[in-house]
């Protein structure tokens, strides 16, 4: 599959199939992870690959915690009837964890720091690419509270918990959403 391709049918899945991933796809997935780009190469992430199904399901409850509360707080309806059990489904979550010591030169700048964040996101857009490249699905999850994801996962207090990557086979055919054309969100300065 070329890169346009991928790019163009990758999804977000939400519901996934229990047949595991073998090891050789997570590894090709955390290879392409590693080759994005990052501030002076100074490749802010480290990726908690969890299967284990007990770990799988605190890290649901703690997402179902943070969506109760959410719903409290904001009133949003949508997240009333928002189910977050692929959480514990799904047969792998990659926990992508950036390190805010390595942002690079920009940390120096008034409202820097941001640049280990931005080298883990190109990250965790390399693995959704290669995981479409592989038929997998994905899904790019961030509804979670950061120090409770810490203590479940024994994370550094230096460091940061950005994302869940969930993968698996999909259960059925992922939705296509509609996407502006270029044209309508670009704007050339000549």
């Amino acid at each position: 599959m070329d890169v346009y391709s991928a790019i163009r049918e990758r999804r977000s899945c939400r519901s996934f199939l229990s047949d595991p991933v073998a090891e050789e796809v997570i590894g090709k997935i955390l290879e392409a992870a590693v080759w994005a780009p990052s501030p002076m190469n100074l490749q802010p992430w480290e990726f908690l690959v969890v299967t284990r199904a007990a770990v799988k399901e605190a890290v649901r409850k703690e997402a179902e915690r943070c969506r109760a509360e959410l719903l409290e707080k904001s009133g949003w309806k949508w997240l009333g009837r928002y189910s977050v059990d692929f959480l514990s489904t799904a047969p792998v979550l990659i926990v992508v964890v950036g390190d805010p010591e390595k942002s690079g030169a920009d940390k120096f700048i008034e409202g820097g720091g941001l640049c280990y964040q931005h080298a883990c996101a190109a990250a965790i857009q390399n693995m959704l690419l290669c995981a479409q490249a592989e038929g997998l699905g994905t899904l790019w999850y961030t509804l979670y509270d950061s120090q409770h994801l810490r203590k479940i996962l024994g994370i550094d207090s230096g460091k940061i918990p950005l994302a869940i990557v969930c993968l698996g086979k999909p259960a059925g055919e992922l939705v296509q959403t509609p996407r502006k054309e270029p044209a309508q969100k670009a704007v050339f300065i000549r």
